[in-house]
């Protein structure tokens, strides 16, 4: 049993040091992309474009609801006027960087990782390293850069998105005083402590989900079992890094 338990966790361990080599090389092949910008403004555009849609209708609604709640619970203090200050501080620390976050491991995560997988199951990646072509050069590297660099932005839009649909229903149907709104997330929210963290997040996020993705893809088994259980292991391992990675950089940012 102890000899089943240490074999176990060297496995592990061994695992966790290919995937760190396999991460320093993408980080390394990121010089070279500055050369090939249209590899990476290519699947930006493929990461980016295609989940606007999501972003923006979930902050919207995601809005809503905030809205929504907030007025109730600060409507029985009488301070139903910071309920904009609410909507904003609860989307740009903690909602807004997790929930985008989530989304796009589940949208933008499973769709790397099914088409890394693909082209492995179709030997398309063998077929590059028969031509001297490094797959983590050429595959990798421009997705994963890609990924990283969208984040923060669709992080924006979710946060435009949420705020303008508290906006709708406190301002325009509920007839929460449009000044006091706008004022008291002007003065309430620090472009530093609150935005530049929440930024931070969903840098910190893209990170981790999109190498995940990519990762599970790259080392799938060449089946079609084995592409779907590496879009099935993106989301779940990419959606339990998001939260306790979260945990830890709140802990870090707002401890003081």
């Amino acid at each position: 049993m102890i000899l089943l338990f240490a074999r176990l966790i060297l496995t592990k361990v061994s695992h966790i040091g290919y995937a760190a080599r396999i991460f320093l090389r993408v980080l390394w092949a990121g010089g070279g992309l500055l050369r090939r910008r249209q590899l990476v403004t290519d699947q930006i555009h493929f990461v980016g474009n295609y989940s606007f849609l999501i972003i923006a209708v979930s902050g919207l609604f995601i809005g809503f609801v905030l809205g929504l709640q907030g007025y109730y619970a600060l409507n029985k203090y009488g301070s139903e006027q910071a309920v904009g200050l609410l909507v904003a501080l609860s989307l740009v620390r903690e909602l807004g960087p997790v929930i985008t976050a989530l989304l796009f491991a589940g949208r933008v995560g499973t769709s790397l990782a099914a088409e890394i997988g693909l082209m492995k199951t179709g030997e398309q990646l063998i077929a590059m390293e028969m031509m001297a072509i490094d797959p983590l050069k050429r595959v990798i590297a421009p997705r994963f850069w890609a990924g990283v660099i969208v984040m923060p932005f669709l992080l924006a839009i979710f946060l435009v998105f949420g705020i303008f649909g508290s906006y709708v229903v406190n301002v325009q149907l509920i007839g929460v005083d449009e000044g006091s709104f706008w004022s008291q997330m002007q003065a309430g929210v620090d472009i530093w402590t609150d935005i530049a963290n929440g930024l931070f997040k969903s840098f910190i996020f893209g990170i981790v989900v999109t190498f995940l993705a990519l990762y599970q893809g790259y080392e799938t088994k060449p089946t079609p079992e084995g592409v779907a259980r590496a879009t099935t292991q993106t989301v779940v391992y990419g959606s339990l890094a998001v939260l306790g990675l979260d945990f830890l950089l709140t802990a870090l940012m707002f401890s003081n």
